[in-house]
């Protein structure tokens, strides 16, 4: 690899410390707007079809998203405003296509399946003009996830979704099977077949990109949050239309805990928004999959908050279903954050992980009776457990976890 440049580009020199400019959270408004309208898709009483639309959208909308963000935290001040609001424009076309999704038609359909072809092939052109390898999130500069994407767009229901998984399982393959010696590889020789064609020039030599680290915490902190005021907001709409008495105060003073004690975890005890994570301790190909995922969790049981307050006595198994396997994916997926942490203290895993993803399934499973501000009270009781073992047990997240960059 004579060709390949490893030293800092013009686009991430000086490595100081910076923070989202303006752009940058004027672009994540549009995400905003995307994680309410697919959190809408799990309120009443969702399916597996709502269950699955749900999870292949928020993946579409957090890849667009994550592919941009990268750019920009790799390029800095030399991102193109105009790009960035480009893909801010597809990703808001894809949010105001969402409710059309769900209802089975198909030009809203196609026009989700279009501007999200459209925006990751733009973040991959403005990766090209960089002339770098973001080793970090092959994906953002690989198409191989788009074809399926592209194809239905002439298909229809349910092939037309089947597309998009498998869209999304060639994005999640690129990430985890492709190593960054033979995506700098693929890149050299697309250089030097670029530059065989007349009037090309010379392909010149590929830059590996790296992304830095506080800045892409931040940028990723920023998601959940808006996620976290997804369930505020959630909340604050379902009381405003019924009548306040003393199950609605109760059940709206149990998921502000909640919440919060999701926010402790998240930052507090956390980095990037994923619970329990230390800073650097994962490589970014797998703690960008887990923010997805934890974020995803996060954003279902918003959903599920606000469904709660048209059923005060108890829950419908759908939503209680919801709610607390939300809540336990999201513990689960905590664990896997923990993992490079275990070596001799695994029993960190089995008094924290285990339980806090535990409990939960099984007050799903057996809490049919149980009213439904309390089963919201028992899961702050769970989100409480890794701080109160933390504190007295000598080997919680506050031993190890480490504060958001």
């Amino acid at each position: 690899m004579n060709d390949v440049k490893t030293e800092p580009t013009a686009g991430r020199a000086p490595r100081e410390e910076r923070h989202a400019s303006w752009l940058e959270l004027f672009f994540d408004l549009v995400a905003v707007a995307g994680v309410q309208q697919i959190a809408h898709l799990l309120l009443g009483s969702p399916g597996l079809h709502e269950l699955g639309l749900y999870a292949l959208l928020f993946l579409a909308l957090w890849t667009a998203w994550i592919s941009f963000t990268l750019y920009a935290n790799v390029a800095g001040e030399d991102t193109h405003t105009r790009t960035v609001l480009a893909a801010m424009f597809g990703m808001a076309v894809m949010a105001a296509s969402v409710s059309g999704v769900h209802e089975g038609d198909d030009q809203h359909a196609r026009v989700f399946a279009l501007a999200y072809v459209l925006t990751r092939l733009l973040a991959n052109r403005a990766w090209q003009r960089r002339r770098e390898v973001l080793v970090d999130w092959p994906a953002a500069q690989m198409s191989l996830g788009v074809v399926p994407w592209i194809v239905s767009i002439w298909a229809h229901d349910p092939t037309r979704y089947w597309l998009w998984a498998l869209g999304v399982a060639l994005d999640l393959y690129v990430t985890f099977a492709v190593s960054a010696r033979d995506f700098v590889k693929r890149q050299q020789a697309q250089n030097r077949r670029e530059a065989r064609r007349p009037g090309r020039g010379e392909g010149g030599p590929v830059s590996v990109a790296r992304s830095q680290s506080e800045h892409l915490t931040e940028r990723l902190g920023l998601f959940v949050i808006i996620v976290l005021g997804e369930g505020v907001l959630q909340m604050v709409e379902a009381t405003s239309d019924v009548e306040w008495d003393r199950k609605v105060y109760g059940l709206a003073i149990a998921a502000f805990f909640l919440l919060v004690s999701l926010w402790g975890l998240s930052f507090r005890q956390g980095s990037g928004g994923v619970p329990l994570l230390t800073a650097g301790a994962l490589p970014v190909r797998i703690a960008l999959p887990l923010h997805c995922f934890v974020a995803g969790c996060l954003a279902a049981l918003a959903a599920a908050l606000g469904a709660a307050v048209e059923h005060l006595e108890t829950l419908p198994d759908t939503t209680r279903w919801l709610l607390c396997s939300a809540l336990a994916g999201y513990f689960l997926l905590s664990g896997i954050a923990w993992l490079p942490h275990a070596r001799g203290r695994g029993h960190r895993l089995l008094s924290v992980t285990l339980p806090c993803t535990l409990a939960p399934l099984l007050l799903a499973a057996f809490g049919s009776e149980v009213h439904t501000v309390t089963v919201v009270w028992l899961l702050v009781l769970v989100t409480l457990w890794p701080t109160f073992r933390g504190r007295h047990g000598g080997d919680g997240a506050q031993d190890t976890a480490a504060s958001p960059a």
